[in-house]
């Protein structure tokens, strides 16, 4: 990973749920970790629910100040903490990382804008993600124009394409296999790599496909599902 990752995409993709998997994963791995919540647009399914998961696992959270848990009152208290954080990952030699749940669309990367010096002054990761499931981002170059303006608002060039295509509980392996001609389609549209796609674990475990690494020449990231929506439950 690199010390710096952002993790953007279109309004509803899974940003946060994968964020939860890369800040987990590599705390597990070893690595100093801090999660930026940085969604200040959307009041629900956002990293700052799950502090007490995070705390668990050692990472350290960095948020704004909300009235409290569901409501869309902040207070802009991030910026030096984040840019604190930024600057002590890059001197770090590799040994912390800062990964950074942004908002959906270019709203949402409208509040990367003012970290984009401190954060491209580092070999920072933009990884865009990505999910055919999705209603309004169903065609590659509906995906690739969320991008461009992404881009544009945060001020910070993408690096990768990440497919997180599900549907909730009901995925199933053929679904992400399905999936994976869009996110490739996006990534070669976008002049971007494909980082990877990534699978629920519980999927993988019910349908025994726990020994594919692969599929379809992309590589599978195994995902633990954290965030559901409130009906799920």
């Amino acid at each position: 990973m690199a010390p710096v990752t952002v993790v953007a995409g279109h309004y509803g993709v899974g940003k946060t749920n994968f964020s939860l998997n890369l800040a987990l994963d590599a705390a597990a791995a070893g690595f100093q970790v801090t999660l930026a919540d940085m969604d200040v647009v959307n009041p629900y399914f956002r990293s700052s629910e799950y502090r007490g998961l995070l705390d668990a696992a050692g990472v350290r959270l960095i948020a704004p100040v909300f009235g409290g848990a569901g409501t869309a009152l902040d207070v802009p208290s991030l910026t030096g903490e984040l840019s604190v954080a930024v600057e002590e990952a890059y001197r770090s030699d590799g040994r912390s990382i800062v990964i950074v749940d942004a908002g959906g669309d270019d709203v949402g990367a409208t509040a990367l804008a003012r970290f984009a010096p401190a954060i491209a002054a580092g070999p920072y990761a933009l990884l865009y993600v990505v999910n055919a499931f999705r209603n309004l981002t169903q065609e590659p170059a509906d995906a690739v124009a969320v991008l461009r303006e992404i881009e544009v608002k945060s001020r910070l060039a993408a690096t990768a394409v990440v497919g997180n295509s599900h549907l909730q509980g009901d995925t199933v392996w053929q679904h992400i296999a399905e999936s994976v001609p869009f996110a490739q389609a996006v990534a070669a549209m976008a002049g971007l790599p494909l980082a990877c796609v990534t699978a629920p674990e519980a999927t993988i475990q019910r349908e025994n496909a726990g020994s594919c690494a692969r599929e379809n020449g992309v590589e599978v990231y195994p995902v633990k599902v954290y965030v559901r929506p409130p009906w799920a439950d």
